[in-house]
């Protein structure tokens, strides 16, 4: 039997130039769709795991996350 792939419930973007690598997105994001690169800033990891709760875009003090759910 194939493994079943999640769909995503939201689409998560990062704008490089506004994020200052202080991990809180990484921190707050319950499914691990986030982490920080090799040059200490945020990116999207696993983004089928983006249950779209929100939290990094709420949790970012730089505003650098922007969340737009799919449904």
């Amino acid at each position: 039997m194939a493994a079943v792939k999640a769909t995503p419930k939201a689409e998560v973007t990062i704008k490089k130039d506004w994020c200052k690598g202080c991990g809180i997105c990484v921190h707050y994001c319950p499914k691990g769709v986030l982490a920080m690169s090799e040059n200490l800033k945020a990116e999207v990891k696993n983004p089928e795991e983006c249950t779209g709760c929100g939290n990094c875009e709420i949790y970012c003090p730089d505003f650098a996350v922007s969340l737009r759910r799919i449904q």
